[in-house]
């Protein structure tokens, strides 16, 4: 299977379990990977065989800037079903990363990893 992959896009929300995550926001960054047969695409050179990226982008940008959720995992999953519901691509992986969480600690970030398939 092919790939369209888009890195760190970024955005702010307000996702988080603790309430000062709801009030004061953060930034979150969305590693994205689409999977689907581009063959077509190239081969015809027309963008109605693949995906708009500037599309895809404006769906995560809604998805990440929703809510607010607690979980990046809920988060993670809209992305993914959002995705597979409105773009003509078998599978889509997620990378969701909050760079600057509230948890004492030393680390650069925390995040979730989700694959999704459409269902045959």
């Amino acid at each position: 299977m092919d790939r369209i992959f888009f890195n760190q896009m970024a955005f702010y929300a307000y996702h988080g379990v603790f309430a000062e995550e709801n009030k004061l926001g953060q930034r979150f960054l969305v590693d994205l990977e689409l999977g689907l047969d581009l063959a077509p695409a190239a081969q015809g050179d027309d963008l109605n065989q693949t995906v708009d990226y500037g599309n895809v982008y404006q769906q995560v940008k809604a998805e990440v800037e929703s809510g607010p959720f607690a979980l990046l995992e809920t988060v993670a999953e809209r992305i993914a079903g959002s995705l597979l519901a409105n773009f003509p691509v078998e599978e889509v992986k997620v990378r969701l990363t909050k760079p600057d969480p509230p948890i004492p600690g030393h680390y650069q970030s925390v995040g979730v990893e989700i694959t999704r398939r459409r269902s045959s």
